[in-house]
């Protein structure tokens, strides 16, 4: 089922700019764009998860040590 939307003009001319065919509809260049966000906030979640797990295991490094490594 369609529906209608509004937006802004400067966001339709963004869209537009977005997509990969002239012929592309809108609602594809969104859903390539929400595919885009979720994958990117998966990634974000190992990413910090992984990150997390190196503090606590003590891999890291405190800004006056870096400081002091590189001479300041």
């Amino acid at each position: 089922m369609a529906t209608t939307i509004q937006i802004k003009e400067d966001i339709k001319v963004v869209l537009n700019q977005m997509k990969i065919f002239d012929r592309e509809t809108y609602n594809d260049v969104l859903e390539r764009l929400i595919e885009d966000i979720q994958e990117l906030n998966e990634t974000t979640k190992k990413e910090i998860e992984s990150a997390l797990k190196e503090i606590e295991n003590g891999k890291y490094i405190t800004h006056e040590d870096l400081a002091e490594e590189l001479g300041f």
